[in-house]
């Protein structure tokens, strides 16, 4: 109800509507700054956006990179990362967490006090390619995130190789370790459920897992594309924890994300000389071929719905 112009009235007084007003769900994200569009807190945004959400961007630092190679990083200090959060948790209703890229060790520390602080609030982490960075700051990252961030963590997102070489270093059989050994890997820390991505496959073929440490509860098989893209697992991340904020289950949100990131990489474009990136907006775009008005939300896969029909998301059971 808008108020009579004489009238001051500070936030507080404004009446909120019971119903949220339509509100779309809400998901704090915490990631850095990428200015070539290729990941980062823009590509967080426009996924998130795309799937009907509405992202609360808390910067944790800035890339410098362009479309082929990230070069530098340039982290902010762990009080700007928790100043950021905690005004907007203060003022916003927040139905998600995902945590991209913190920058530093400290940052982890910082994101994790705010999530211990909020853990009634499903928590979705994706562990970025980090082989741009030197080998001791890998390390030091890596070892706060599974000591802090994990143990939080609702769902785990990553790269097969790239959970590989963090979950499983010491990884001594002939075999590629399973989406179920690096699940089981990060529920010694806390996690219960690790969706594993790019798992290779003969004839140019890669298999998306959801996996627990007893069982794969759904895979799903992608054919290769012919091209190299940035910011795949952000646009993945962002968008299954956009779904889960909006109450999917988590077969539903699955199957949506995957085929969302999909179609994107399929509409994906060169903006330079460097790599594809995802076009996030791929519905958006005019389809000769295709007249049917299809939203994100409709875009399920009925297969990994179905074999996942039953499962929910956990209730919070964070480790602090």
């Amino acid at each position: 109800m808008p108020l009579p112009p004489s009238s001051a009235a500070e936030p507080d007084d404004i009446p909120l509507d019971d119903e949220d007003d339509g509100r779309p769900a809400c998901i704090l994200v915490f990631n850095a700054n990428d200015p070539s569009g290729a990941g980062g807190l823009s590509g967080d945004v426009l996924a998130i956006a795309s799937v009907g959400g509405h992202a609360l961007a808390v910067a944790t630092g800035t890339y410098v990179r362009d479309s082929a190679r990230i070069f530098e990083h340039f982290a902010l200090e762990e009080e700007a990362v928790s100043e950021q959060a905690r005004v907007v948790l203060e003022d916003v209703p927040v139905d998600a967490i995902k945590v991209g890229f913190a920058g530093t060790p400290a940052n982890v520390s910082a994101i994790a006090e705010i999530a211990a602080d909020y853990d009634g609030l499903p928590l979705i982490a994706y562990m970025p390619d980090l082989s741009w960075w030197s080998e001791d700051e890998i390390d030091a990252y890596h070892d706060a995130f599974r000591e802090l961030l994990l143990p939080q963590t609702t769902v785990l997102i990553g790269n097969h190789g790239t959970l590989w070489r963090w979950l499983l270093p010491d990884w001594e059989h002939q075999r590629s370790p399973s989406a179920r050994d690096i699940a089981r890997a990060a529920s010694e820390a806390g996690t219960p459920y690790t969706l594993v991505t790019g798992i290779p496959l003969p004839e140019q073929f890669v298999d998306n897992s959801l996996a627990s440490p007893e069982t794969v509860l759904a895979t799903v098989k992608f054919e290769l594309f012919d091209a190299t893209f940035s910011g795949a697992g952000d646009t993945l991340a962002a968008a299954f924890t956009a779904l889960i904020a909006n109450g999917s289950d988590l077969g539903e949100a699955v199957a949506e994300s995957l085929h969302y990131l999909d179609r994107s990489l399929d509409g994906g474009f060169r903006p330079g000389m460097g790599n594809v990136l995802p076009d996030r907006l791929f519905w958006a775009q005019p389809d000769e071929e295709d007249e049917d008005d299809e939203s994100p939300g409709d875009v399920a896969s009925p297969d990994i719905a179905k074999a996942l029909e039953g499962f929910v998301m956990p209730p919070p059971d964070t480790q602090h």
